[in-house]
């Protein structure tokens, strides 16, 4: 049976035996998403104004930068000069101190670190974009997975197959913390444990969580 199916009794029961921990950054441990959307929007109604009334962030959430301009149909030169001036304005924002922490996100970390847990980060986010996050925010992790070294973006299983190959991971002692239906897919397709969090409903395959403080209570419990 595919790990990513497995329903507990319980959320503490997910975590038993499950010393792994692979964090998505984006909408998951940080409230960026709103800021994502209008970053691309900022760099469109510059770029490309004539696609703006028809952009649609929600279904692209979860991928990369790159990604996300080349689906919008201009020619690779535009979507190149849209991704660069995207990442710049975001990474403006993120100066600028427009990207919260999630309720629950900094004492999940110290959690896990203390009880040995071991948290790594796979994320979509450019390098340079994910190094200003984490430096604003304070989170650390073991190591940390950009779309700058990943071979795919999510929906695509290989960037987690991928992940568990570079930490030598045994797939059945992970734990995967995602918040889009793309990072979802990309997880459960790789056959993880996935939590979806900040739903009341998962998409296919992974256990819905509504908020980060759950999962801390659940791994406080003895």
């Amino acid at each position: 049976m595919n790990p990513a199916t497995v329903r507990p009794a319980s959320l503490a029961e997910t975590f038993a035996d499950r010393r792994i921990w692979m964090c998505d950054l984006d909408g998951t441990l940080v409230d960026s998403t709103p800021v994502h959307e209008a970053a691309f929007r900022a760099a469109i109604a510059e770029l490309a104004p004539g696609l703006l009334g028809s952009f649609r962030y929600g279904p692209l959430a979860g991928t990369t930068t790159h990604e996300t301009t080349a689906r919008l149909g201009v020619e690779s030169a535009t979507a190149d000069r849209l991704a660069r001036r995207k990442q710049q304005i975001y990474r403006e924002y993120v100066d600028a101190g427009r990207v919260p922490l999630f309720p629950g996100a900094r004492e999940l970390l110290d959690l896990l670190t203390r009880r040995g847990f071991v948290p790594y980060m796979v994320t979509s986010g450019s390098r340079g974009s994910v190094e200003r996050v984490l430096t604003a925010s304070g989170l650390d992790f073991v190591d940390v997975l950009t779309a700058d070294e990943l071979p795919a973006s999510k929906p695509d299983p290989l960037v987690y197959r991928y992940a568990c190959e570079r930490w030598a991971a045994d797939p059945a002692e992970v734990v995967v913390l995602e918040d889009s239906a793309n990072g979802v897919a990309a997880a459960v397709g790789a056959g993880l444990l996935t939590l979806h969090v900040h739903v009341d409903l998962a998409a296919p395959g992974a256990t819905a969580v509504q908020d980060l403080g759950r999962i801390v209570s659940a791994l406080e419990r003895p």
